[in-house]
Parts: structure tokens; sequence; C-alpha cells
């Protein structure tokens, strides 16, 4: 990879860029106004949910900036509310209208549980699967995909998918690396991506991280980001500044060493969301996201 336009081949053989622009909520500016400013910056894979309530902001960046929809790269998720048969398809429907466009890149399951006594999750993620692969045979979604799935939810999904599953979103940074659920999603050409990539920003404090900038000459945002890339996983970035965007898409001029992508592989825990599929689900008011 030699610059974030980049790409990898998925297993039904679409094209996904190498580096995307997460839109979930900025705490310190308005979502119309960043992603717009991200636009500028020459980001064009962005992904956005029901449940970040960005999907308007990011239709309209997109609408205003003049440049044809087929430039971009597209995703949204489906919440946990969402799930099942009629819902998924109200969902889909409803984060179409919402970005103005005729069809998704990519459509994920966000969460694989409703909460941590869900004991229909299996049945639920079956229904909601067959509603998305004939939302695929539609063609209104060009893929399908999942979310913070591990390997006992994947192997629920692949037991009965007649499309496979194209990406895996997984929480993946130095200090938390998922790798049971990174090697069984490339066992399965379920290509990885990244979410909070700069563990909530924590790693930025992080004295082995703050030592590997240094030694490259480089941010330790940018280590991060590089480090995914060496691992072929593809980072979801989020900042609000022009200057940030900018320095985290320029991460293609330097290569961490061997040595030091050991010395991160292992690194002790940092910068963990705290959130877990089994166990620890985020919470929203369902009711901002009934699908009517």
């Amino acid at each position: 990879m030699n610059s974030m336009y980049d790409s990898y081949t998925l297993s039904n053989g679409m094209q996904i860029p190498c580096m995307g622009f997460g839109t979930y909520n900025a705490k310190d500016g308005d979502n119309y106004e960043i992603i717009k400013t991200a636009i500028k910056a020459g980001y064009r894979y962005f992904d956005t949910a029901s449940f970040y309530f960005t999907e308007n902001d990011l239709g309209r960046a997109i609408k205003d900036s003049g440049i044809d929809r087929k430039e971009f790269f597209i995703v949204s998720k489906a919440w946990i509310n969402q799930m099942g048969y009629d819902n998924v398809k109200k969902a889909l429907r409803k984060t179409l209208n919402n970005l103005d466009m005729d069809y998704l890149d990519l459509y994920l399951i966000h969460w694989p549980k409703v909460n941590e006594d869900d004991d229909k999750w299996k049945e639920r993620q079956k229904e909601t699967w067959q509603a998305m692969e004939e939302m695929c045979d539609e063609g209104l979604i060009r893929g399908i995909g999942l979310s913070n799935f591990l390997p006992h939810h994947l192997d629920n999904i692949l037991s009965f998918a007649r499309i496979k599953p194209l990406v895996d979103q997984l929480e993946f940074h130095p200090g938390y690396t998922q790798e049971a659920a990174v090697s069984y999603c490339r066992e399965n050409d379920v290509r990885v991506q990244a979410w909070s990539p700069l563990g909530r920003a924590v790693l930025l404090d992080n004295a082995i991280i703050k030592n590997m900038a240094a030694k490259y000459n480089v941010s330790p945002s940018q280590i991060c980001l590089r480090y995914c890339v060496q691992r072929e996983i593809i980072p979801l970035v989020k900042t609000s500044t022009m200057e940030r965007m900018l320095q985290n898409k320029d991460i293609f001029g330097f290569e961490i060493s061997k040595e030091d992508m050991h010395i991160i592989d292992c690194m002790p825990q940092a910068g963990w969301s705290g959130e877990h599929p089994d166990f620890a689900i985020p919470k929203v008011n369902a009711d901002k996201l009934l699908c009517d």
C-alpha cells in the first residue's frame, strides 16, 4: 500500500480502500463541517451507522462536495434493535433515505447480540443475514459484513450464509490486537477493519508508542495507523481538524521495522474501550432508531 487510495480485493472481487474515515460523533465540532473538511483533505471512504446519527450529515456533505457518488466508498451499519428480517430491511431503506443514496458499498450488522442475556442471537442473526443477502440481490448493497463479531459469532454466520461476510470491524490497535479474532477472519477470507485504531486517543500518551514516534520522526497517531496498515488491517481514522486529517493519511512514507512491529505486537493491554460483544454492549436511546 502506497497511499490511502490503494485497495484490497475482497472475497467477492470488490475493491476496498486501505484506509477509511470514521464519522462517530466528534466531540469538538459539527459533523457536517468535519466530514466536509475530510472530503477536502482527500478522504473518500466513509464509515457511518444508524447508531452514529451522522448519515444525514454524511449524505449532505457528499452531495455538497460536487464529487460523483461513484468516487466514494460508503459503509453503514444496522443497530441491535434493527436486527431481524423485516427490521433490517426497513433500517436499510431509512439509511439510504438519510444518505440520499441509491446503494451502499457495504452494510454491516453492528453488534452480534442485543444484550448479554440474548439467548436468541443465533436465530436473529440468521433472519437478519437472509434479509441482507436479498438486499444484495436487489442491488441496494454491493456487499455485506459484520462489526464486533468474534469467532463464535462468525461461526454462526458462516454456517448458513449464502453470501459470505466480506469484512469484520473490530476494536484493534496497539495494546489490543485481538489475535484470535484476526486470525479467524483471515482463515475465512474476511477483511479486518480497525475501529478506534488510536485506542480512543489513550495511545497518544503511551510511552512505547511515543518512543516509536520519536524514533521514526512521526506522530504517535501515525505509528498506530502505520501499524494497522502493515498488519493489512484497514484503520478507520477519526479526527476533526484538517491538520490531523492530513497527518493521519501521511503514513506511507515510512516502514516500521520487523523488530519494532514485534515490540508493538507484544505491548501490555492499553487503550481498550471496555466494550465486549458478549458482555458490554453500548446502549443508545432505542426510540431514535426504531424504523417507521
